[in-house]
């Protein structure tokens, strides 16, 4: 009875909170000067029309940088902690005089697989629109990495047995990395700071091929987040 009570004590605060969330939001009519000034002075200062992959390539560039860094780290620590638990279960039997069998996996259904080859191809190729149109429209490396990834996760879910060349992805993953940082170099060099994507030409606003390093950048972080995310995929199935 006191169980109850307690759960539904919780549940009327967690209402409380959440209503007066909601019924004090108010929706603002016009932008904070720090945001406007970005907004109007972003598009102008890089030749970016989407100003939110602009902003976090450029202006916070060292963000970015980190938050890849942190993907990396997860990706590391879950392929060495699922190893190790892998490998112990591959030891175990060794002391055990009647080592059960490992069970197979069973192969994919007809409707996994009949969609692996019927959406396979379309989420890759949306995944690569996402990421080398990041600085024109909604997207960037990291949306387009997790697509990207999803496709990886589908591709699994349909061939159970197959395996990913791990370390092929991290070699991958690491030369999108020394790339970032070398971009990140040259921006300091030619440019006003680190990641500064204006040492190459601004384009036309608008133009494929615009933004300066910008499209460069975030295709690299789409390789990048694509393959620590695979990676982890990966780990986490076997």
């Amino acid at each position: 009875m006191m169980r109850r009570a307690a759960a539904l004590l919780t549940v009327l605060l967690f209402a409380v909170v959440f209503w007066r969330l909601v019924g004090g939001y108010a929706e603002l009519q016009a932008l904070r000067p720090l945001a406007e000034y970005y907004v109007l002075r972003g598009p102008l200062d890089l030749g970016a029309p989407n100003i939110v992959t602009a902003i976090l390539i450029t202006y916070r560039g060292f963000d970015t940088l980190g938050e890849v860094a942190v993907l990396f780290m997860v990706a590391a620590s879950v392929g060495v902690l699922l190893k190790e638990e892998s490998s112990a279960s591959a030891a175990a039997p060794l002391d055990d005089p009647t080592p059960t069998p490992t069970p197979a996996r069973r192969p994919a259904g007809e409707i996994v697989h009949t969609g692996k080859q019927v959406l396979l191809p379309m989420i890759f190729t949306f995944g690569a629109y996402v990421i080398v149109n990041g600085h024109l429209s909604a997207g960037g490396g990291f949306q387009g990495g997790a697509i990207v990834a999803s496709a990886v996760m589908l591709m699994l879910l349909a061939r159970p047995r197959s395996t990913l060349n791990v370390a092929l992805l991290s070699v991958v993953e690491s030369l999108a990395g020394v790339l970032y940082v070398c971009i990140g170099i040259l921006g300091l060099v030619l440019a006003g700071g680190f990641l500064d994507a204006r040492f190459l030409p601004r384009g036309e606003l608008g133009a494929f091929f615009s933004a300066g390093a910008i499209p460069l950048i975030s295709a690299l972080l789409g390789i990048k987040v694509g393959a620590e995310l695979s990676v982890i995929i990966d780990r986490f199935r076997s």
